[in-house]
């Protein structure tokens, strides 16, 4: 079927009263009606996420359907029983979660879902503590508030690797959402089909955080936002029993709300985001800010200084806490003889060179968590999950320890503040710390800059753009030559699966890395400078020109 011959199908068969005042709202927009039908919702790094909505294109309680009903077949089709299934603040997260949980539960799937929104990494927790086969996460993690989506996970509680997603998705492909059958919630739950998740789930998820410990965050205050998402309640809890005795909460952004009204894309990466916190951190003269996004799996951070709060980057945040886990980790006598480090092609080689002075061995994985979560599968299935000190990733995730297979902003807000802490006591600042590993290992500086193209005609322009850098290449980067290239799609490394990333490198240590958004219609390109600030500079603005000649 083309775009119009779904939405005629959508239209004769929809029952639902408010998506049927929605088709009937976009019936005279051509182009609303091309956008919402003019594909299928796909799977991407982060898996499935769309804008709220009418539509095959978008989220709703049949596209939430169709999805469950197609994994519920693959299910079926190994024998597998058990799913779980949890949700966070976003529009319609809680419908959604019912929605699937009704579906797998219709199924013969015994469901397991929590009594309220989670943050992502307890789902993971939960998928392996009740042994469910698949796992469930009704999220959009950072996205705008227009945004909701469906994340899968494994029974090891890592989402989908590309193998089983391609697997997944030849099932729910032939599923027509209007003849998903449901039992219904309420019913299911009184028949024993659904189970709420036992309080001690959480307690036992909480006690694997506190077993990450490494001191005591006392002396610290700390402001802290959740942005109205999953963290507001096991963040704060976490931080006080580390010894946070001062907290200061967002007003503003401290209980759930998917309307997000105080900022409108609630990502930590963001200043815009961060904006109230920030207030609220100077008003209190607090140590730190600390925000998590709706999922709290990411976590930001601004830390005070005698020239106001400087934000850190993820890459930043992650290079301290890789300097700061393994230092503390090898003075207590509890650091692997071969530790492991685990992070993304496009997270900065910073953490490499502090590692290995660790003799750690070094990870680089593809973007998406789930590759990070991967590494540490393989390395509990050879007995050895315990020499997984850290995974990271420039995008704000944080892991430390294997209780979970996805990033976990809980832990990285308690590792944080117990870092913080550690440095005040020794008269320092974060900021102070990066200074002079900057000062040992080189000054690493890195740019993100995506590229919208929204809507059909704008996926179209996107894979032909990216298909003419593969066929013109870069020779050089800021006037120095490339001398390697890695197509990963064409000519992966070795122990990687293929992917639509492309990665040019210079001898001094600048590069370039461009890949689509596995989950908004972005081209992001990642940019590394390793010189002095001011040549740095220079990079940057030469490689954003070239950027913007091609892409923009």
């Amino acid at each position: 079927m083309d775009y119009k011959e779904r939405f005629e199908y959508w239209t004769k068969n929809v029952a639902d009263s408010e998506l049927k005042a929605l088709l009937l709202k976009m019936k005279d927009d051509e182009n609303a009606v091309k956008n919402a039908f003019y594909k299928e919702l796909e799977f991407g790094t982060g898996g499935l996420r769309g804008e709220i909505g009418a539509g095959t294109n978008c989220l709703n309680v049949l596209t939430i359907a169709k999805v469950t009903q197609g994994i519920a077949d693959n299910m079926k089709s190994k024998g597998q029983t058990t799913a779980a299934i949890s949700y966070d603040s976003r529009i319609k997260s809680d419908a959604f979660a019912k929605t699937a949980a009704a579906v797998f539960a219709s199924n013969g799937i015994r469901v397991y879902i929590t009594a309220e929104l989670m943050p992502t990494p307890f789902l993971s927790f939960l998928t392996r503590t009740v042994k469910a086969d698949v796992g469930v996460m009704i999220t959009a993690s950072h996205n705008p508030a227009r945004y909701n989506g469906y994340k899968v996970y494994g029974a090891d509680g890592c989402q989908l690797t590309d193998g089983a997603a391609r697997e997944m998705i030849g099932f729910i492909n032939g599923v027509d959402p209007f003849k998903v059958k449901s039992d219904g919630y309420d019913a299911l739950v009184k028949s024993g089909m659904i189970t709420v998740a036992d309080p001690s789930v959480e307690r036992a998820y909480t006690a694997a955080v506190r077993e990450r410990s490494l001191g005591s965050a006392d002396g610290l205050s700390v402001a802290y936002s959740p942005l109205n998402g999953a963290g507001y309640r096991l963040v704060p809890q976490i931080l006080r029993e580390s010894g946070v005795r001062d907290i200061y909460i967002v007003k503003e952004q401290g209980t759930p709300d998917g309307n997000f009204t105080t900022c409108p894309y609630p990502n930590p990466e963001k200043r815009a985001a961060l904006e109230l916190g920030l207030k609220l951190a100077e008003q209190r003269g607090a140590d730190l800010l600390i925000a998590t996004d709706p999922d709290a799996d990411r976590m930001g951070v601004a830390v005070k200084t005698g020239d106001g709060y400087k934000l850190l980057s993820g890459n930043e945040t992650g290079v301290l806490l890789t300097d700061y886990i393994f230092a503390a980790r090898k003075k207590a006598g509890t650091l692997p003889a071969k530790p492991v480090l685990v992070k993304t092609i496009v997270t900065t080689d910073l953490a490499v060179k502090i590692a290995e002075q660790y003799g750690a061995e070094v990870f680089d994985v593809l973007t998406g968590f789930k590759y990070i979560g991967d590494v540490i599968g393989r390395l509990e299935k050879n007995g050895e999950a315990d020499r997984f000190v850290l995974g990271f990733e420039e995008s704000y995730g944080y892991l430390s320890g294997s209780y979970v297979r996805d990033k976990d902003a809980v832990v990285a807000a308690m590792l944080t503040a117990q870092m913080a802490a550690h440095y005040k006591r020794a008269g320092k600042t974060l900021a102070d710390r990066l200074g002079e590993l900057y000062k040992e290992f080189g000054y690493y500086e890195h740019r993100l800059i995506s590229f919208e193209f929204p809507g059909a005609d704008g996926s179209a322009k996107m894979a032909r753009l990216l298909k003419e850098l593969r066929a013109a290449p870069p020779g050089s980067l800021a006037g120095e030559p490339v001398t390697r290239s890695v197509d990963y799609l064409n000519k992966p490394e070795p122990d990687l699966p293929p992917s639509d990333v492309l990665r040019f490198i210079t001898d001094s240590g600048t590069s370039l890395v461009v890949r689509p958004s596995g989950t908004e219609p972005l081209i992001k390109t990642y940019l590394t400078a390793c010189k002095t600030p001011a040549e740095n500079t220079l990079v940057f603005e030469k490689l954003t020109a070239y950027l913007n000649k091609i892409f923009d």
